[in-house]
């Protein structure tokens, strides 16, 4: 290629016109463009280039067939350029998206999932519509109906310390207003945490209810045969965290009783964390999840996150210690709203001035 054309390439159509312009002036006639693997190609011409084209021909034929050959030459450089400049110029629907896509990463949501929603995203769509795809693509029951209208045997698991006996509490507090304390039936698993089974054998007391402690899997199956009787049975489990080998004996000691689950999630962690604890504990008895820790909770959107690929019902949300008042049935879209409106109350204060370069194997001031 002679040195009045030039091959351009950079990593964005936005660079490689800037390049464009730096090394060959304002005037310089872009030829084509095409991608080259992760980058943008261009091949660009000088006006004088285009200059002695245009003055070749020996004859009236020939400058003739150069003329037209010029102006189409003119039209496609224009066209291409235009291109290049909607390429390079993000539009307002980018933009758009990029804001909200930003907005949602920072709430919790995995960028697997924001991108997905978003490509689909309409271009007079917003906000509004990335909420009401959410709440579609979210599953809810209603725990007062299934669980503790419905009946039956319910085991409450999940990592140590996201809320299990208090939640057990909870359930329990709201079938005993319904049924009365003689058709309720409380159990714990718990044995190892110093005072765990104590715990729950309070709120027992309070709610006149018996707690029967158990240590294995043999001690579990009688109890929930003496229990047959009860209207509704809860079984608050051990915590282990989800790496915990033990977690998949108590998965198979479950499941091997037909026992029901209801997974606790920490709505305080990071979405890696969250989705790790639902691979581990998730198994088809597994009815639904219940949010735990909401109000200590500030980007939400992680739980809602692992909800919705995981395909995991949302049965209650719970959003504190007291009983049985912190803990309700989950409202998709109230929970939505709160998750969007949680980042504007914060703002994010850095130390000035920050070290950024290195000399001399230290950070010091740029």
């Amino acid at each position: 290629m002679n040195a009045q054309t030039r091959t351009i390439r950079a990593l964005t159509a936005r660079d490689a016109l800037r390049q464009v312009r730096v090394e060959m002036g304002e005037d310089a006639v872009i030829l084509s463009n095409r991608r080259v693997g992760d980058h943008v190609e261009i091949v660009a011409a000088a006006p004088a280039a285009l200059a002695q084209l245009e003055q070749g021909g020996k004859n009236n034929e020939e400058k003739e067939n150069v003329s037209q050959l010029m102006k189409e030459i003119r039209r496609l450089q224009s066209d291409l350029q235009g291109q290049l400049v909607s390429l390079a110029t993000p539009t307002a629907h980018a933009t758009k998206k990029g804001k909200i896509q930003r907005s949602m990463v920072r709430m919790g949501f995995s960028s697997a999932l924001t991108e997905q929603i978003l490509d689909q995203m309409p271009e007079q769509a917003g906000l509004s519509w990335v909420t009401q795809v959410l709440e579609r693509n979210l599953c809810a029951l209603r725990g007062d109906e299934t669980i503790v209208g419905g009946g039956g045997v319910f085991a409450l698991v999940g990592p140590t310390g996201v809320g299990k006996t208090t939640t057990t509490a909870k359930l329990a507090a709201r079938a005993v207003v319904r049924y009365g304390a003689a058709r309720v039936g409380l159990v714990t698993t718990d044995s190892y945490r110093v005072g765990a089974h104590e715990q729950l054998r309070v709120y027992g007391r309070i709610l006149g209810v018996p707690v029967h402690t158990v240590k294995d899997a043999a001690d579990l199956k009688t109890t929930l045969n003496g229990l047959r009787d009860k209207h509704l049975v809860l079984v608050d489990t051990m915590g282990m965290g989800q790496r915990d080998g033990r977690v998949q004996e108590q998965n198979d000691q479950l499941d091997s009783l037909g026992v029901r689950r209801l997974l606790l999630l920490n709505a305080t962690c990071n979405l890696h964390t969250l989705e790790d604890v639902v691979r581990v504990y998730r198994t088809p008895n597994v009815l639904g999840c219940i949010p735990t820790k909401l109000d200590e909770a500030l980007a939400m959107g992680g739980v809602l996150d692992v909800a919705i690929r995981h395909r995991l019902p949302l049965c209650y949300v719970a959003n504190g210690q007291r009983v049985p008042e912190d803990l309700r049935e989950a409202n998709l879209m109230a929970l939505l709203q709160a998750t969007f409106n949680s980042l504007e109350m914060v703002g994010y204060n850095i130390a000035l001035p920050l070290e950024f370069s290195l000399e001399n194997g230290g950070l010091s001031h740029a």
